[in-house]
């Protein structure tokens, strides 16, 4: 007998599978039932895997749904184009692929760290952050950001990220808070 997936996460790298993981296991999502989808490594763009991915997972969300407690979450670097710019790439793909982009019903979150989440995680360390800048420190190995989603989880569990915050990991919050916290569901 298969199991079913109760969340999909779609993500660029193994970076972002384990900082959502972590996340997800500390906020009660029953880990074992997640199934990743994670760009191949060196075999080009994973920006654009996330993207033409996207509505394929999108699609398969809304085929399921009422089947199982399902959700999608979405974990793709902004880059130079933000938040806003990069969740209209994805709309984009979306319409080109015939699907219709995401509604104001389906449990689909979608986190974009501009410029990557390498941002987020040295927010998290404590520093202050400036979004226009790409040059955070990558962490050596990717469970190394273990302790930096602890923080995560406990800024958010009180309702508010230290100020100063970068606008895109709000953003984040609100999209999880919003489409997947199971108390919101």
């Amino acid at each position: 007998m298969s199991r079913r997936a109760q969340l999909v996460l779609l993500c660029e790298d193994r970076q972002h599978e384990v900082f959502a993981r972590r996340f997800l296991a500390r906020a009660g999502w029953p880990t074992r039932r997640l199934r990743v989808e994670k760009a191949p490594p060196a075999e080009g763009s994973a920006e654009q895997f996330v993207r033409e991915r996207f509505p394929v997972e999108l699609s398969a969300y809304r085929a399921n749904r009422g089947r199982v407690a399902q959700g999608l979450l979405v974990m793709v670097d902004g880059d130079d184009r933000g938040v806003t710019g990069r969740t209209a790439e994805l709309e984009a793909a979306c319409r080109a692929q015939g699907v219709p982009p995401r509604q104001d019903d389906d449990r689909v979150a979608i986190a974009v760290p501009t410029w990557n989440v390498e941002t987020w995680l040295a927010y998290l360390a404590g520093s202050t952050v400036d979004e226009s800048k790409s040059d955070y420190p990558r962490l050596a190995r990717a469970g190394d950001c273990r302790p930096h989603v602890d923080e995560l989880l406990e800024l958010c569990r009180h309702g508010a990220l230290r100020q100063p915050s970068p606008a895109s990991l709000e953003s984040a919050c609100d999209e999880y808070r919003a489409r997947l916290d199971s108390e919101n569901s």
